[in-house]
């Protein structure tokens, strides 16, 4: 089963792909994985204050996760995974990639403000080359009835 590999975080355009991949694997018979990336100078104090940390970060993510997967489940009909990494997020997904043989595609939400596309975009679409997987670039802008007709 080919299994659309997108990245929750707090972004606004977190959102439509989501959306985006939830909608594909319903129509194409494929999965979805949500990857959650614990950048690592979160936990750059004390052992004990950073193990507090990093256990109220993965229950923010759980959180944040079932939300998404609540609607996946309704809506679409589709059972997402959740995986959770700590370490730089680039270096994260891409070890994820490799990880899971399953994985076809990576979804990725653009922003839509004067900074650009959001970092991800920015240094995945720079490497997109060699990449093991395409990526689809989602913009954060689309209205639900544009993704649901592309989709």
């Amino acid at each position: 089963m080919r299994k659309f590999l997108v990245v929750l975080d707090d972004s606004r355009e977190c959102l439509n792909a989501m959306r985006f991949a939830a909608m594909r694997a319903a129509r194409t018979g494929g999965g979805v994985a949500i990857l959650s990336v614990i950048p690592p100078d979160e936990f750059n104090h004390w052992i004990g204050v950073g193990e507090v940390m990093r256990e109220e970060a993965r229950e923010r993510i759980h959180a944040h996760f079932e939300v998404f997967a609540k609607w996946m489940r309704d809506r679409q009909g589709v059972d997402p995974e959740l995986i959770i990494r700590e370490g730089e997020a680039v270096p994260e997904i891409l070890a994820q990639i490799e990880a899971d043989p399953d994985i076809g595609v990576l979804v990725l939400g653009a922003g839509t403000d004067r900074k650009g596309p959001g970092p991800l975009v920015n240094q995945l679409s720079k490497t997109s080359g060699s990449l093991p997987v395409p990526i689809t670039i989602v913009p954060g802008d689309l209205s639900k009835d544009r993704l649901e007709a592309i989709t």
